[in-house]
């Protein structure tokens, strides 16, 4: 049954994601779109209004409405966090998803703006914060801190009482060993391992693969 309505800020992939969540698996009636003047180019997405965030207001009452921020990292989580910090200015509800399917164990629920994905697995005592975007299947161990305005993709695995700081990116199948803090605005790519703390504002990626000088039809199996 729906409760509760809902705009959302964006128009991209993650936009509609989230329309097609909350549909599904929410108590949320999704009731519009809103974007940056520049970018509203026509007046509906997903056959709802689209109305430019400079007037949204106007059309979505922050008494009636509560607004979800759906972007991406772009600039390690930033252009989320300033839009994110700008709807909370204009005093709007700050909307979360938690999927249904995924394992959320620890007794602290997460902050707003939260939009978390199928199959993740939050162990106990666990600490989420503002703004965080926890794509599918991933496993954060028990104690461990997620601060504000991250962005963890999928199938990471984080370990036992480990920080994120704010504005990081964690690429797919990267693993963070036990107590380890990745510092602000860390980029960890895809399929790396992190053992030891990261330095603020830096890069960590993986040894790529290398091709073989051979055809795969003349490998035995």
């Amino acid at each position: 049954m729906k409760t509760k309505k809902v705009v959302i800020f964006g128009t991209g992939d993650i936009a509609q994601l989230a329309k097609y969540y909350f549909d599904i698996d929410s108590s949320y009636e999704v009731v519009g779109f809103t974007v940056d003047k520049d970018y509203c180019l026509a007046p509906t997405f997903e056959n709802l209004p689209l109305v430019s965030f400079e007037d949204v207001e106007k059309h979505f009452s922050p008494n009636e409405v509560e607004m979800f921020i759906a972007l991406s990292y772009a600039k390690m989580n930033k252009l989320r966090e300033i839009k994110y910090l700008k709807a909370k200015e204009m005093n709007y509800t700050i909307a979360s998803y938690i999927s249904s399917h995924c394992s959320y164990l620890s007794q602290f629920p997460p902050g707003d703006n939260a939009f978390i994905l199928e199959d993740n697995t939050i162990q106990p005592y666990v600490k989420i914060g503002d703004n965080v975007t926890l794509w599918s299947g991933n496993h954060i161990g028990h104690h461990s801190v997620i601060e504000s305005h991250n962005f963890i993709s999928s199938h990471v695995v984080i370990s036992g009482h480990c920080v994120v700081e704010p504005n990081c990116f964690i690429g797919v199948n990267a693993t963070i060993g036990h107590q380890v803090t990745i510092a602000k605005e860390t980029l960890v790519g895809a399929g790396a391992i992190i053992t030891k703390n990261t330095e603020e504002a830096s890069i960590y990626v993986p040894a790529k693969s290398t091709k073989l000088d051979k055809k795969s039809n003349l490998i035995k199996l």
